[in-house]
């Protein structure tokens, strides 16, 4: 089951690039985006993650967090970061494996990775708009997050 539009988003502490401890509670305060990656290091997944980065003054304008998290580990997650300058933080819910992505809704069985699921937040952490595609081979539109962030 998806988290729920309305609700709490569920609470985790995964490890970013560094293995710090990064917890969903430093979210709080502002708008955030929670945006799941099936696969590091490849073109679609690449694409939506430098999209982000490209547009993270768009993004602080809308007073907007990101975070993305992948079921992959902290040294991929820390090569593909420092390929890409990505500066906002790249999680690791690799283990236990997927655990974070499953209390979203965001799992995929099938492949061992999350789906392409984005959870946008307001500054309580509430649940105000699930953006989703069909497929792992479709990404995400930014036009979608602007609008989701803008009504927030």
């Amino acid at each position: 089951m998806t988290a729920a539009v309305g609700s709490p988003a569920p609470s985790f502490e995964l490890r970013n690039t560094d293995k710090s401890p990064y917890s969903s509670e430093s979210l709080k305060g502002r708008k955030s985006l929670i945006v799941f990656i099936p696969f590091p290091f490849t073109g679609n997944c690449e694409a939506e993650l430098c999209m982000l980065r490209d547009e993270r003054a768009r993004l602080n304008e809308l007073d907007a967090n990101v975070v993305a998290i992948t079921c992959d580990t902290p040294f991929a997650n820390g090569a593909w970061a420092a390929q890409n300058g990505f500066e906002f933080p790249l999680l690791s819910d690799f283990w236990p494996h997927g655990e974070v992505a499953k209390a979203y809704g965001a799992f995929n069985e099938m492949t061992g990775s999350a789906n392409r699921f984005t959870f946008v937040l307001d500054a309580e952490g509430v649940i105000q708009e699930v953006i989703n595609t069909e497929s792992l081979g479709v990404t995400r539109e930014f036009e979608e997050y602007v609008r989701a962030l803008s009504a927030v």
